[in-house]
């Protein structure tokens, strides 16, 4: 099965890649404060490129799975909105899911930027350490 990948900027990203985080970047959001679908798909937005046929399913099911609860609120520019706010278990896995991001995120830098054939007196300049041969 071919990996699905659009180009952004001249770079080619694979899709798989945001899908397996963005639970956590919705769950970030709304751990600051509840928000609607839209408002939610613009802030995400601002720092990865994401659609409504990303982010609604997964609103869905999140809030199947008990991460998220929602409510409708009066809007002045038209009709009411399904605001989503995260629960004690989304908070729960945001910050289980956030520390593990964290820590793939930071080993997968460290290998793209110091990965390469090892040779000796070389330094990784993300860790400031010696590459030494064994």
């Amino acid at each position: 099965m071919p990996i699905r990948t659009h180009r952004k900027g001249g770079i080619l990203i694979n899709t798989q890649f945001k899908k397996g985080v963005l639970d956590l970047c919705v769950l970030s959001v709304l751990e600051k404060q509840d928000c609607y679908g839209w408002d939610l798909i613009s802030r995400i937005s601002e720092h990865i490129e994401i659609t409504e046929g990303t982010i609604y399913p997964l609103l869905r099911r999140l809030k199947d799975d008990g991460q998220l609860t929602t409510y409708l609120q009066e809007s002045s520019d038209g009709p009411p909105r399904k605001y989503y706010r995260i629960t004690q278990s989304g908070l729960e896995n945001l910050r289980a899911g956030r520390q593990e991001w964290l820590s793939f995120a930071q080993g997968v830098s460290t290998l793209l930027a110091c990965g390469g054939p090892a040779s000796p007196g070389n330094t990784c300049p993300l860790k400031g350490d010696r590459i030494e041969h064994e």
